[in-house]
């Protein structure tokens, strides 16, 4: 496939711009507090905040623009610095738009005849003036109309130019601007922009379109955590994800380092920063705190538990809350692209204390809850797969996948504390790696079923769930475990489908295609499991699922949190514009093209 080395940052704005449809992607820009999205004919404001909904977070439901004559202009162009409102083609380009052709006139009905707006109307425009406030400007003849969560409706004149500041407590408050403001506004976001886009990575020609509108979802997921000294966070998602969750930080830093290597450095030291004192690390770094244990979990949380069912809605004493092992992978892959000796030996550190905790046992709140050297789940939220049918029974949970992320991370750091840790005896780590392996294959394989299953508290769980295929991962699997595990991911009744791996077999009784971790497809189990194919020895079937994975992405409309695995499209409930998933689209889309 052909390559596109040479597309500007200009280009790849204007890529990303399409995708802009402020209805499955916000407008937004990188550490801003404000998301806008379609309403009608004009657009609603809300905030983006930590565990909260954008019902909770509204600003303003309505920002309607009028012309001079009281026309409404529609949202008629978004751009990743800008969205232009009326007939555009005569606005005065930015430096990012200057190579933009002129859109069509809009012509409207006025007295029976047709005028065209572009003769005497040049648009209006809107883009952020800091991390809480908007800037409009434009035709000074042209007003907008905005309407309150309150029901309150007010119009204002464009004249010079407005600004509207939102404060902590979502009021609006809109006052003039000086001439000329707006139009700096709106140049520093187009610059802004385009040196976000000139370290977009450069992907094969067919893949290149949606790399740069996943590079626009991690520049716009960026947010600043104030109790962090202004450290930038790439969250999952603006809409209620504000907070940098354990696990989507190594996906994500997986992803930036393709173009970004020290702010993907920065997302692994935010989640090595905050470790428990017995080196547990915490599930959620927020502008709150952290989340390390069931006692810091927000009531909606609990609540949301409780109406599962889940056992562990309300545990007796707190239980410690993290993610899956998968930081010295993170961190071997990010020092691939760039490598800083003292920074990874630093990071290094709390990842051989993280791993561990999780050998540790109960008398030292470790993650062996009963001391057979398999750690469990203590509670489903640090399994990363909340939701999966392994977390309907009882708890503690022992999965296939824990004990093989164990596996591998504990050889991960022999290898890394080599290159870095002169000092490290690699020896443990390696012996324990080995033994781990053992008992991962004595204690959960049925080799009558020829598949791996979990256990709640002893107890056997029959779920045939996408846990069991991620052993595929480990180095130096028996051949007949290696061959069934292949076998499985091919078998369209079981994992084979035709847009990408389910979470759960399509033949399992708990299989559905719309629920969270109970059917639908996710990139990040997809691109690590294409992993495992190509360890197990299956380059060829590794790139295919690659290719299928990205096929799916683009088909899908963009990097959403997961997809339905019938149709390929957005399940319903899924958040859009996605931060794992645009960051291993792009991972997935280098590796693609070279």
């Amino acid at each position: 496939m052909r390559s596109v080395d040479g597309m500007t940052a200009e280009a790849l704005a204007r890529a990303a711009g399409r995708h802009l449809d402020l209805e499955t992607a916000p407008f937004t820009i990188p550490r801003s507090r404000l998301l806008v999205f379609r309403a009608g004919d004009g657009v609603r404001v809300h905030t983006s905040e930590y565990e909260r909904s954008l019902e909770e977070c509204r600003v303003l439901d309505a920002l309607v623009v009028h012309d001079a004559h009281g026309r409404v202009l529609p949202v008629a162009d978004v751009q990743p610095h800008r969205i232009s409102f009326g007939a555009v083609a005569a606005m005065a380009p930015s430096p990012a738009s200057r190579a933009e052709p002129p859109l069509p006139s809009q012509k409207v009905s006025e007295n029976g005849t047709e005028s065209d707006r572009n003769r005497d109307l040049s648009g209006v425009s809107l883009t952020f003036d800091g991390l809480r406030a908007l800037s409009m400007g434009g035709d000074p003849a042209a007003s907008v109309r905005i309407t309150r969560p309150d029901g309150s409706v007010e119009e204002h004149r464009i004249g010079s130019g407005l600004r509207l500041d939102v404060a902590d407590d979502r009021s609006v408050t809109v006052a003039a601007q000086p001439v000329g403001a707006h139009a700096a506004a709106e140049e520093a976001r187009a610059a802004e922009w385009a040196d976000w886009f000139e370290r977009c990575p450069r992907v094969r020609a067919d893949l290149q379109d949606m790399a740069a509108f996943c590079w626009w979802v991690l520049g716009a997921n960026i947010v600043e955590l104030p109790a962090l000294a202004g450290a930038r966070a790439v969250v999952p998602s603006k809409i209620g994800y504000v907070g940098l969750w354990q696990w989507d930080a190594y996906f994500i830093a997986v992803g930036l380092r393709h173009g970004d290597p020290a702010l993907a450095r920065e997302q692994l030291e935010l989640a090595f920063r905050f470790p428990r004192a017995n080196g547990q690390l915490p599930d959620v770094v927020h502008e709150e705190g952290i989340l390390a244990t069931s006692d810091d979990l927000p009531e909606s949380d609990r609540a949301n538990l409780r109406r599962a069912g889940s056992r562990i809605a309300d545990p007796t004493a707190p239980v410690p809350l993290t993610k899956p092992p998968l930081a010295a992978w993170a961190l071997r892959k990010v020092l691939e692209v760039e490598d800083a000796p003292d920074w990874a030996a630093a990071q290094l550190e709390s990842v051989i204390r993280s791993q561990d905790w999780w050998f540790a046992g109960p008398a030292e709140n470790g993650s062996d809850l009963d001391g057979d050297g398999l750690p469990e789940y203590g509670h489903p939220y640090s399994s990363g797969l909340d939701d999966s049918p392994v977390f309907d029974g009882p708890i503690p949970t022992t999965a296939p996948d824990l004990a093989a992320y164990l596996v591998q991370q504990d050889r991960e750091i022999a290898a890394l504390a080599a290159r870095y840790l002169p000092g490290h005896d690699p020896a443990p780590h390696l012996s324990r790696a080995d033994r781990t392996a053992q008992l991962l294959v004595e204690r959960l394989w049925d080799p009558v079923e020829e598949r791996f299953i979990a256990r709640g508290a002893g107890e056997r769980i029959a779920s045939d769930t996408v846990l069991g295929l991620l052993p595929l991962r480990v180095e130096g699997l028996l051949a007949e475990v290696r061959s069934a595990l292949v076998a499985a991911i091919g078998d369209p009744a079981r994992y084979g489908l035709a847009w990408g791996l389910p979470t759960v077999s399509a033949a399992d009784p708990d299989f559905s295609a719309e629920r969270m971790w109970r059917g639908p497809i996710w990139v990040n189990t997809s691109a690590l499991i294409a992993e495992g194919l190509e360890t197990a020895g299956e380059p060829e079937r590794a790139r295919a699922l690659r290719e299928q994975t990205v096929r799916l992405v683009i088909h899908g409309g963009g990097p959403h949190e997961y997809f339905n695995p019938r149709t390929g499209l957005k399940a319903e409930r899924a958040t859009t514009a996605f931060g794992w998933s645009a960051a291993l689209f792009l991972d997935l889309a280098v590796a693609l093209s070279r």
